[in-house]
């Protein structure tokens, strides 16, 4: 047996038979670890930790242990086993790394560096942690820097990235791969530390990806047995290999994880491998801080080593303890051939797409086109030009809306956590992604080709996974994912990431309203609109009826700014034939109905639109005009200029705006001066009965618009000083 790796027990994986010379396949990798002597070998592990202690010293900032634990593993992947091409890092069919105990940024950063990434030099080396906004290094990995596939941070979040991309290349490897050709076959490489292992968002990505057999996923788990407070046996004591096993993976242990680079290099290779038909979990013991005088405790993780141990540590292994900062020659000449390699990978790749292009000219043209993130031109013909006037609820306008180009453009990927009746994201002969061999006892048997993902009750990693699918490639799958509105509470973490990284990625909310009754306030988000409405990048929408239904679907797919949330009711709402207009929505609030005589304008939303409209026909009974405005997007709507928006609220007027909407009045301060809001939680009630509950019935509305009216033009109420009605 190869010397530090071993199979767990149950039917995890051992390799007796494979020496380690004879795993490297690939005419354009290296030769193998056991071509490199130890010495050499361990000049190379000797100078990435140095370099890790010294570059957290230089500005006294940073996390040097678990960086410096994982040097074998570093060198494992970038040296051995990853197939990528650091000079051309955006190759379509790179194998994808993803860092998802980023707080390890360090062992990242500095991999990129040796590997020959052109845009990490020395001086963006040497920046971490310091005064320079331009900064490839930040404190933890960001999605727009060369080499980094993901923003990774928050723990959990990278392993349920790292499934949306094996699910990525599972799906269009199934589409466009033809015997001889596999055009898509790179591999996912994740690492995780304790952490990870411990957060919600992580279980749920180990779950699925068991259950997906994503054999194209390799976990690497640091294993050091220490997070911030100590040692994990504080707070768990869970066997993880047989939890691992019993999630579905495949097992493998590496026992000295600090030195035997060899070993690991055969563990990874084992991801490779045609066919797999689990993930790969390789569990590697590792030191953190390894050869400090803190290795193997807590304080090592997120704070500087200090100047003296940082000398000892160099004293003890031979080095100069004045030279900072050094690589000697033969650790350069070791990584020196990676980047021309990379290029090799490339061009072979090109040559394949080329003879592939021959043989199959129509697949591949469609495979073009995907890579390059095109639509069909005539998608936009594809959203009907009128609907139904019966009273709809907007969940199901979404069908009317996206059915035809669902079923059309294989561009979308639906996905929903266990709610296929409630969201209404089907269309006809739709396939759901799933292993081919996998025959469930209810529901259809599906396939990799399969553009619909039942996501089970998982809500967090839904939307964590769909970031790593549209962070594969721009647009060459959208997501779409779908739950209660509620429940996006849960996905928020997520969704948030998807945010700040701008990634295409679409959220369909329905149940948005307590209109939905009888669920009661568990599942009435009165406050939760507040959260995405404040969210950078979030385009989040409240449509009115089908019409506007259709504008939010077309500015949400043409939105190439961060990821779209639609949020839609369960109950019937009344169509505004003739009032409502799907360009208005574009801009996030228009003019319903004018009334150059207003005493007021109207502001109505989503599910509650048509209160407004209500109110208005029932005032002018009064004497009193109104005039009404739909409002779906505060996103949009601060996007357009402001002679716009004066000339839909007409503020700059002095005409009072009062908004009705059932959700806390948080945020409607900038556009209304008062407001038919919620303040408190929902209630229990049957839907019919709920809106009088809370005083959204005809009579208190108007009583209410009335009330504030006498008040304002008694100047008891002054602009800005905004009144919940």
């Amino acid at each position: 047996m190869m010397p530090g790796i071993n199979g767990a027990a149950n039917g995890s994986t051992a390799y007796g038979e494979v020496a380690a010379d004879k795993i490297i396949k690939d005419e354009h990798k290296p030769s193998a670890p056991s071509q490199t002597n130890e010495e050499d070998m361990q000049l190379v592990l000797q100078n990435f930790r140095l370099l890790i202690a010294d570059l957290c010293q230089q500005f006294g900032m940073g996390h040097p242990g678990g960086a410096i634990g994982m040097a074998a593993i570093g060198v494992a992947l970038w040296k051995y086993a990853m197939r990528y091409a650091s000079h051309q890092p955006n190759w379509f069919n790179r194998d994808r790394f993803v860092l998802s105990n980023g707080h390890t940024c360090l062992f990242q950063y500095t991999n990129l560096y040796l590997s020959g990434y052109k845009a990490m030099t020395w001086e963006q080396l040497l920046s971490y942690h310091s005064e320079r906004p331009d900064s490839l290094c930040p404190g933890h990995p960001e999605i727009e820097h060369e080499g980094i596939e993901l923003t990774t941070g928050p723990l959990g979040q990278g392993i349920a990235n790292a499934v949306g991309l094996a699910i990525a290349t599972k799906h269009l490897a199934a589409t466009f791969n033809r015997p001889g050709y596999d055009v898509v076959d790179n591999h996912t490489w994740v690492t995780v530390g304790d952490a990870c292992m411990q957060e919600g968002v992580g279980c749920e990505a180990f779950s699925y990806a068991g259950h997906l057999k994503l054999g194209n996923l390799t976990c690497i788990y640091d294993n050091n047995q220490i997070s911030c407070d100590g040692s994990v046996d504080l707070t768990n004591t869970e066997d993880v290999n047989k939890k691992m096993e019993a999630c579905g993976w495949e097992i493998i242990d590496i026992e000295d994880g600090n030195n035997d680079v060899a070993a690991i290099v055969a563990a990874l290779e084992r991801g490779h491998e045609k066919g797999r038909q689990k993930p790969l979990f390789i569990n590697v013991r590792t030191i953190i801080g390894m050869g400090s005088a803190v290795a193997g405790k807590a304080v090592s993780h997120g704070a500087p080593l200090g100047a003296d141990n940082v000398a000892a540590m160099k004293k003890a292994w031979g080095w100069d303890t004045e030279k900072t900062f050094h690589i000697p020659d033969k650790v350069k000449k070791f990584y020196a051939d990676i980047p021309h390699r990379g290029d090799q990978h490339v061009k072979k790749w090109n040559e394949l797409v080329a003879a592939y292009s021959k043989e199959h000219p129509e697949l591949a043209q469609t495979f073009k086109a995907r890579m390059a993130g095109k639509l069909p031109d005539n998608w936009q013909s594809m959203i009907p030009s009128s609907f139904p006037s019966d009273a709809t609820p907007t969940r199901k306008s979404n069908n009317l809306v996206m059915a035809k180009m669902l079923a059309e453009i294989p561009t979308f990927m639906v996905g929903t956590a266990d709610l296929t009746p409630s969201v209404n994201l089907t269309h006809s002969g739709y396939e759901i992604f799933n292993p081919p061999d996998l025959k469930p006892e209810s529901g259809a048997q599906g396939s990799y080709k399969g553009r619909y993902i039942h996501y089970g009750i998982r809500e967090h990693a839904m939307a964590a996974i769909a970031n790593g699918i549209a962070a594969y490639a721009p647009r060459t799958i959208i997501p779409i994912t779908s739950s209660f509105f509620m429940f996006y509470l849960y996905a928020a973490p997520a969704v948030r990431m998807g945010a700040l990284q701008r990634l295409k990625v679409i959220h369909v909310a329905t149940h948005d309203s307590i209109g939905a009754g009888e669920d009661g306030p568990t599942h009435q988000p009165v406050e939760l609109a507040a959260l995405y409405r404040a969210m950078p990048h979030m385009q989040y929408i409240r449509p009115g009826d089908s019409e506007e239904v259709a504008g939010a679907w077309k500015t949400m797919i043409e939105n190439e700014d961060g990821p779209s949330m639609i949020s839609v009711s369960r109950h019937a709402l009344p169509q505004l034939t003739g009032l409502t207009n799907r360009e208005g929505v574009e801009k996030g609030a228009y003019v319903l109905r004018e009334d150059k005589g207003a005493a007021v304008t109207l502001i109505g939303v989503g599910a509650e639109l048509s209160f407004a409209v209500q109110v208005a026909d029932a005032l002018a009974k009064t004497g009193t005009k109104a005039r009404v405005v739909s409002f779906p997007s505060h996103t949009l709507f601060r996007a357009q200029p402001l002679s716009y928006q004066r000339h839909v609220l007409r503020r700059n007027e002095n005409m009072a705006a009062v908004v009705i909407e059932p959700y806390v009045a948080l945020g409607w301060e900038r556009y209304a001066d008062a407001g038919i809001n919620m303040s408190s939680f929902g209630h229990s009630l049957p839907g019919k009965f709920i809106y009088k509950h809370f005083g959204f019935d005809h009579d208190s509305m108007v009583n209410k618009v009335q009330g504030f009216l006498q008040g304002w033009r008694n100047g008891d109420v002054g602009r800005g000083e905004y009144v919940e009605l």
